[in-house]
């Protein structure tokens, strides 16, 4: 809204123009919907849930478990350590990869092939030695 405001040098002579598109005061519902989204709006961005990876400090153990075909697959870290197994079932055998790095060095890079299938209760048995293995192993916070 632009004003243009004309005035005479004699005032009691002179009249004062106002020119705009609209009324002088904006509508007090749109002054109200602008005002309550700038007050709401930063409440919006915030997280609803609190995700687990943000209450946990670098120094405790970070642990994903995920399916890849009929094995599984955990990584695990803490801090700039990392640790991972992967058990790849195929109906001839199975291949289980141990690595551990810390930073970007491999401590452990190792392997084993077994001539048959693990039964899906095995490998949740190898895995769940593997987590508790490295939670023993590992420096506590």
């Amino acid at each position: 809204m632009r004003c243009t405001v004309t005035q005479a040098k004699e005032p009691a002579a002179t009249l004062v123009y106002w020119a705009s598109a609209g009324s002088y005061n904006p509508p007090m519902r749109e002054t109200l919907l602008c005002l309550g989204l700038w007050l709401l709006l930063p409440l919006a961005s915030l997280p609803w849930g609190t995700p687990t990876a943000v209450l946990a400090a670098s120094d405790e153990l970070q642990i994903a478990v995920s399916k890849k075909g009929l094995g599984k697959e955990v990584v695990i870290t803490q801090g700039t350590r990392e640790w991972f197994m992967l058990v790849e079932v195929t109906p001839e055998n199975t291949v289980i990869v141990r690595q551990e790095k810390d930073r970007d060095q491999y401590v452990v890079d190792e392997s084993e092939t077994h001539d048959r299938p693990l039964a899906p209760v095995e490998v949740d048995a190898a895995i769940n030695d593997y987590i508790n293995s490295v939670k023993a192993r590992a420096p506590q916070p």
